[in-house]
């Protein structure tokens, strides 16, 4: 677990930055991740996407086994989000954990989270389309509420509980953009 927190510490975001002359806490929101990563440049947010997914997968790629209960990869991979969202190496203030939490999704449910991409990505263009205040943290709240739906439906609560956490967290770690939705 201490070995999960630790790998979804690393701040890519920061990382993906180096060598630009600008801190990523310093411009747009502050905050290390990607979308703040896009606002600056697209090729260092691919690579923020990338390794913020990466830091999901990994973890639960090297330390959950075949026999292991299902709640063990789930446990890994919220202690990679949690590293990610709290990360020592910026003083336990890091990301909002989407990218994270989606290479949990893609590690445990491969097919189930290329689904649920496509949904956000779907979700998200209309959100544009629309103009939609807080699109990418609605799109990424939303894609979460339907992964969860699928998970109870498909795969019973054993499932769909963790996926439901996983879903309040993230939802948790959003509450500024939905008190800015809601209060537009």
């Amino acid at each position: 677990m201490l070995a999960s927190f630790a790998i979804g510490s690393i701040p890519f975001a920061v990382v993906a930055m180096w060598g630009s002359g600008t801190s990523i806490r310093d411009v747009g929101s502050g905050n290390p991740g990607f979308n703040n990563v896009l606002r600056f440049s697209k090729p260092r947010a691919l690579l923020t996407l990338i390794g913020d997914m990466a830091k999901g997968y990994v973890p639960v790629m090297l330390f959950f086994a075949v026999d292991d209960p299902l709640n063990v990869g789930w446990l890994y991979g919220l202690c990679a989000v949690f590293g990610h969202c709290y990360s020592p190496l910026l003083k336990f203030n890091g990301g909002k954990g989407i990218a994270t939490s989606c290479g949990v999704m893609l590690r445990l449910y491969p097919v189930w989270a290329l689904v649920a991409l496509a949904f956000f990505v779907l979700f998200r263009a209309l959100g544009g389309r629309r103009k939609w205040r807080q699109r990418g943290a609605l799109a990424s709240i939303v894609t979460w509420i339907f992964f969860t739906i699928v998970m109870f439906v498909l795969f019973g609560s054993g499932h769909g509980v963790y996926a439901l956490l996983m879903t309040i967290f993230l939802t948790w770690r959003h509450k500024s953009n939905i008190v800015d939705l809601v209060t537009g």
